[in-house]
């Protein structure tokens, strides 16, 4: 089923083929680069890829995913906040990525928030779980804006990374 969520400043929907563009562009952008990674999406195509292995799979799969973020106001695509069922995980996670220009405006706050009250609520998800570097201040601090707590190190994907829970 195709959800969208609503904030007062955004929509979130699922992300689609056709955001294939923004996409290669959030996964280039250096935020993502320095705290998510490369994921190797060099091109549109990349992009389409991995949109249909991991977003399109994952909401036929598990029932959610990442949502698109896009302003009410202009129809800007902001950047994706959504829930990750990770094999090396026990628990689902949230994870939130915007551009660079769209950082500190309270967008993230917002989207997380309604996400995460969408996987309590809704999906009925208990726990909820978080992962960042520890170099990524902003993201521990909107983590623990939403009631997570920092719980311990984990080593993923061969890096330590914080590992918060709801």
């Amino acid at each position: 089923m195709k959800e969208t969520l609503n904030t007062p400043r955004l929509i979130l929907r699922e992300i689609n083929l056709n955001d294939a563009p923004f996409i290669f562009e959030l996964m280039n952008s250096e935020g993502w680069i320095e705290f998510i990674g490369d994921r190797g999406i060099h091109n549109i195509e990349n992009a389409k890829k991995y949109i249909k292995e991991n977003y399109i799979k994952s909401y036929k799969e598990n029932g959610y995913g990442a949502y698109l973020l896009q302003e009410k106001n202009d129809n800007a695509i902001l950047g994706m906040c959504g829930l990750f069922n990770r094999p090396q995980l026990e628990d689902v996670d949230i994870g939130f990525a915007l551009l660079p220009e769209y950082h500190g405006k309270g967008y993230a706050f917002e989207a997380a928030t309604t996400v995460l009250e969408y996987a309590i609520k809704v999906l009925q998800i208990d726990r909820i779980t978080a992962i960042t570097t520890f170099e990524n201040k902003s993201s521990q601090k909107l983590l623990e804006k939403i009631g997570f707590h920092f719980e311990r190190p984990i080593i993923f994907d061969k890096e330590e990374l914080m590992f918060f829970s709801n």
